[in-house]
């Protein structure tokens, strides 16, 4: 059974509006939250696409299926990790709550590095080419963001600061059961001010940007270009560094209109700077290995 009692989300631009939408629904008295079925559902599918691609290139598909166990777990627990670190004001003061992650709270690039290390080992244990592998499993991963990001659109999370009227994809969230003005970054509630002459406690919604869908595009862009560009790589891996530096540019502009960004100790969003080192150590990978491809066969 869905809940009855939840709050709207508006995209007036575009003349949707959904007037209640909960972030959970109820199976048998087990409450099971959109958030967690969301990222589920992008896991399974990022799977089938990667046994097919595997199936595709004369691979064993049972080496993905092995990995994916050990990438889905890690992957899960070290997204939470990295979201909790760069949390720790709240959760060393909420310690029970760093278990719970139906509420959202996993960081992707935390499970982005978990993934990779978790390849990295088992490649080297079945004794497996790294770049094969990671230019295959790429795809499924990439299934997984583009989906899963629709988890933060339930929850009401991932979302950016103001936008004006003229935003296309300008989105309207309204205060109610499942989003409170609580929970509303300062920031958001300040940018409020320049586009609406009510105050906050007369507010009945924020208007910003949707950066969960503006992601979810983006990465929608670079798997179709992976996926007609792919039999052009030059070498074992290429797939994996293109995706790298793809995803790093595009998160990097979205990360800049986050509301809820993680912080470096020193101010500076963490994922930006991640994303912008991914960005130029993938331009360098590419140039040094095509380089030296280039010179061997001279």
């Amino acid at each position: 059974m869905i809940s009855k009692i939840a709050t709207a989300i508006e995209f007036p631009n575009l003349h949707i509006k959904i007037n209640s939408l909960p972030k959970s629904f109820s199976v048998f008295g087990f409450e099971v939250s959109f958030y967690g079925l969301i990222i589920a559902i992008g896991m399974l599918l990022g799977i089938l696409l990667v046994l097919r691609e595997a199936k595709k290139t004369g691979q064993d598909y049972n080496t993905y299926i092995d990995l994916a166990i050990f990438v889905i777990i890690v992957g899960v627990v070290c997204a939470r990790l990295y979201y909790v670190i760069f949390r720790w004001n709240y959760y060393s003061a909420n310690f029970g709550e760093i278990i719970n992650i139906r509420g959202g709270g996993l960081a992707i690039y935390g499970g982005v590095i978990g993934a990779v290390i978790t390849a990295i080992i088992f490649c080297k244990v079945k004794k497996k080419h790294f770049g094969q592998v990671a230019d295959t499993a790429i795809l499924g991963l990439l299934v997984g963001q583009i989906i899963g990001r629709w988890g933060n659109f339930f929850n009401r999370e991932a979302y950016g600061g103001v936008t004006g009227n003229s935003n296309p994809f300008a989105m309207r969230l309204f205060f109610g059961k499942e989003f409170a003005i609580g929970q509303v970054p300062s920031s958001v509630l300040k940018g409020m001010a320049k586009i609406t002459p009510k105050s906050v406690i007369d507010l009945k919604y924020v208007q910003v940007h949707p950066t969960f869908l503006y992601e979810s595009t983006w990465n929608l862009l670079v798997l179709i270009l992976i996926l007609v560009f792919r039999k052009k790589k030059a070498f074992q891996g290429e797939v994996f560094i293109w995706y790298l530096g793809g995803y790093g540019l595009g998160r990097f502009f979205i990360e800049g209109l986050r509301s809820d960004q993680l912080l470096l100790p020193w101010g500076w969003p963490v994922s930006q700077v991640l994303s912008a080192v991914l960005v130029v150590g993938a331009i360098v990978a590419e140039i040094v290995i095509r380089k030296k491809i280039k010179s061997e066969k001279a």
